[in-house]
């Protein structure tokens, strides 16, 4: 495969790196990465989908080849939104696209998927492992109050948030992985060997950290209702060691025109299980074409 490669300047001066893939003329397709990886995670899913659509990757801010932003502040979830619209203004101008999003690109991009402004630019939105933070605040607190057993369940998936917020302690775990090593990690979780390596994991884990801190405080004490304004569809990953599939019942109450898949793998089923993953894509997005 062969990729055009871009920089784009967003509105606080940060450099984004991103690329293309296929030709233009094709239904446009922009693939959003999560945590710690970057855009280079998408590959095997491209592979399958090049053919068929115009696809742009980007590494996210503090990720891959893309700058670091130096405040915690400046990786909140208004400021990541920016970022996508600066890449699709300058690499898909005046035109509809199609997102899917993974983990942390999930979980930001539901950001944009929830402003008026992207209503018929942004034409399906798959979701995979990511809920947004708003709607999960939401969910918590009824699970609290009425089914407090679901509550913990997903509070104990999400013992490494916490752990993010530590100043110190947080970075340094990141400088003991390199590739190998979190391929190892990766292999067990997912049940599967020889799954594609991150050449950049250290630096990806360390600066990712910001998003964590930056917006699960301020959404989970405060959420805000937020509508989505395109379909969507959530892969919903039955042996997600990270995401209760649970946190998914909570969807349908701000998406009007809602569909779900089940998979059964695992948190990085973009890897493991990438030509499936990709059939859920390409099959949503040929269905809401606008």
């Amino acid at each position: 495969m062969q990729a055009q490669t871009h920089w784009i300047l967003t509105q606080d001066q940060q450099k984004i790196f991103a690329k293309t893939w296929g030709k233009p003329e094709k239904p446009a397709l922009v693939l959003v990465h999560g945590y710690p990886d970057n855009q280079e995670v998408w590959e095997p899913i491209i592979e399958q989908l090049v053919t068929d659509f115009y696809i742009v990757t980007y590494d996210v801010r503090g990720a891959g080849q893309s700058s670091v932003a130096k405040r915690i502040r400046d990786y909140a979830l208004p400021r990541l939104s920016l970022d996508l619209e600066c890449v699709v203004n300058e690499l898909l101008p005046n035109r509809a696209f199609h997102l899917a999003a993974h983990d942390w690109g999930s979980i930001q991009s539901w950001e944009s998927v929830t402003e008026a402004k992207f209503k018929d630019r942004i034409l399906s939105y798959t979701t995979i492992s990511g809920p947004c933070l708003d709607h999960a605040a939401f969910w918590m607190r009824d699970q609290f109050l009425n089914e407090k057993s679901k509550f913990f369940k997903q509070l104990f998936k999400s013992w490494y948030i916490v752990v993010f917020q530590l100043p110190v302690v947080a970075p340094t775990i990141w400088h003991f992985f390199n590739p190998d090593r979190w391929g190892m990690v990766l292999s067990q979780l997912e049940k599967t060997k020889d799954l594609p390596l991150n050449p950049n994991i250290s630096k990806d884990g360390e600066h990712g950290i910001a998003l964590y801190r930056a917006n699960f405080a301020p959404r989970l004490l405060k959420p805000r209702q937020r509508h989505a304004v395109c379909p969507v569809q959530a892969v919903v990953l039955k042996r997600d060691k990270f995401v209760s599939p649970e946190l998914i019942d909570e969807m349908p109450k701000w998406v009007a025109d809602f569909e779900r898949v089940e998979v059964d793998a695992n948190h990085w089923a973009v890897l493991s299980r990438p030509q499936e993953i990709a059939r859920y894509i390409a099959e949503f997005a040929n269905k809401k074409q606008g």
